[in-house]
């Protein structure tokens, strides 16, 4: 499946303003504060998400980077109304996920978001064809189009294959379909754990090219957790999570060089919570030799962060 990227950015940039209706960008089309889940099992609690915070603008096409454990999955269930939170602030295209009665989420997870998951055989029902199994959430919800259906099909680039069970499928295949699943019922939000995660890297990138189609095409938030850095550094933003709170974020962006020829810049920012927190990379601290307690000078365009005296 061949992708123009440039143009799809574009044309996604030209769907979020379509779709923003004068939305302040402030608020985010989703916005997590001081987000906070724990796990309490026989007695001992596990805070999975620890205070994290996140916005997502209208029409944005997001990866979300993290090791495993540090919170990122637990996040998106979160999101996608598939748990709820502890406490903070999770909202999503005007929906308060803290304390939804259970006929609120269901009809938040039926309407606003779409969900694809790791496990292609998570994705479709094996006895239904690709067609039949972008239809069935239509149908679900009081409503049946195979032309709709078609449409997706072709948009993910498997029209070829509709008429086939995912048994007849290849694994990239099978994902662009779920993809297409996803949007049946034309969700505002789209949300994909991992979904490339099972894939060779050829096949990974169709699959990723579908949702960067879709979230252009439609203009659809798009939200992606991935441990695969090829998928992470194909986005504007990537933002990683380490130890359940926002770590750092990676900015890309696209600059004339002097010689004219167009450069693609990429910039990573620590990212700076509410209470003036921020998490220093790994590999400075490792660097430095940082333990325990650090010494801060203030100068008058920067902070310097050196190591304090040993115990």
């Amino acid at each position: 499946m061949t992708t123009d990227l440039a143009g799809l950015e574009r044309k996604a940039a030209e769907q979020a303003a379509a779709r923003a209706g004068g939305q302040d960008r402030l608020s985010g089309h989703i916005v997590c504060d001081g987000l906070v889940r724990i796990f309490r099992t026989e007695g001992v609690e596990v805070m999975a998400l620890q205070g994290l915070d996140l916005v997502v603008d209208r029409g944005e096409l997001l990866a979300v980077v993290g090791a495993s454990g540090s919170g990122k999955s637990t996040m998106l269930n979160i999101l996608s109304g598939l748990d709820e939170p502890t406490a903070g602030i999770a909202k999503v295209a005007g929906f308060d996920l803290l304390g939804m009665t259970a006929k609120k989420r269901l009809e938040y997870r039926r309407r606003i978001v779409g969900f694809v998951w790791q496990q292609t055989a998570r994705n479709l029902l094996p006895y239904l064809t690709a067609r039949e199994n972008v239809e069935l959430p239509m149908r679900l919800s009081g409503r049946r189009s195979r032309r709709r259906a078609d449409e997706l099909l072709e948009m993910v680039g498997v029209a070829h294959r509709a008429a086939r069970r995912p048994a007849e499928m290849s694994g990239g295949e099978q994902q662009r379909a779920a993809v297409a699943v996803a949007l049946a019922n034309d969700p505002e939000v789209l949300f994909a754990d991992e979904p490339t995660g099972e894939l060779d890297e050829a096949t990974a990138d169709e699959v990723f090219g579908a949702l960067r189609t879709v979230n252009a095409e439609l203009g659809v938030t798009v939200v992606v957790v991935t441990h695969d850095k090829a998928v992470a550094s194909q986005v504007r933003r990537a933002v990683a999570i380490r130890d359940g709170k926002t770590a750092s974020e990676v900015r890309r962006s696209a600059r004339l060089a002097e010689d004219g020829t167009e450069q693609q810049v990429s910039e990573e920012y620590a990212v700076l919570d509410r209470a003036g927190r921020l998490q220093l990379p790994a590999a400075f601290v490792e660097a430095l030799e940082l333990r325990d307690r650090v010494r801060l000078n203030l100068e008058p365009d920067h902070v310097e962060v050196r190591p304090g005296e040993s115990k």
